[in-house]
């Protein structure tokens, strides 16, 4: 809900009210608060109220930085750790992304946001280094909310798909080089995408 801006910056956060919509006591809420919190995902201001944390496009910069260093590097671990779970889910979005390929990105962003996040998810989980998949996971969710500000304004998702498959591909076939190099100009493709969005 707040990746997704369904929940936007600033707005007011109600204890209450997510026990109620979740279903679930206080206490998971409040762990819940806390995880969100460390993450920066939301503010907590004592006697105050919690909040959905603000996001400043000037971030992107930063998060792109990082991404950029550490994402090429999940892809090259990838393409020489996978295993055959990892192939076999590599597979399957290779399927999904197929269906992408043929157009109709307008009308399926969100199918598309969805797909982008498991893809990426997928490589740093076959990286086998789980210190390095935590660490992007973060960093993942907050180049999100960014895409989410800018998501109707973007206008390269063909090739966004493209470099999708070329990642998936390079991993598949073991390819380290390969998988680092696409992986990188998509990241700075993303990072582009978005200064022009925002």
């Amino acid at each position: 809900m707040i990746c997704t801006a369904e929940l936007e910056p600033g707005a007011v956060i109600s204890e209450a009210e997510l026990c109620e919509q979740l279903g679930v006591g206080r206490t998971p809420v409040r762990e819940a608060v806390r995880a969100l919190a460390a993450e920066h995902l939301i503010d907590v201001y004592p006697r105050r109220g919690m909040f959905v944390a603000g996001v400043d496009p000037r971030d992107l910069r930063s998060i792109s930085e990082v991404r950029e260093q550490l994402e090429p590097f999940a892809a090259r671990l990838a393409a020489t750790r996978r295993d055959e779970d990892d192939l076999a889910e590599i597979d399957d979005l290779l399927g999904n992304l197929a269906a992408f390929e043929s157009g109709g990105l307008e009308e399926h962003r969100a199918a598309l946001m969805e797909l982008d996040e498991r893809i990426h998810h997928v490589v740093y989980r076959a990286s086998h280094n789980s210190y390095l998949a935590h660490d992007l996971d973060s960093y993942y969710t907050h180049a999100l909310r960014i895409w989410f500000l800018g998501l109707t304004k973007v206008t390269h998702l063909h090739q966004a798909v493209l470099e999708h498959r070329e990642i998936l591909e390079a991993i598949r076939d073991g390819d380290a080089e390969r998988a680092a190099t696409v992986m990188s100009k998509h990241i700075e493709g993303f990072e582009a995408e978005m200064r022009l969005a925002l």
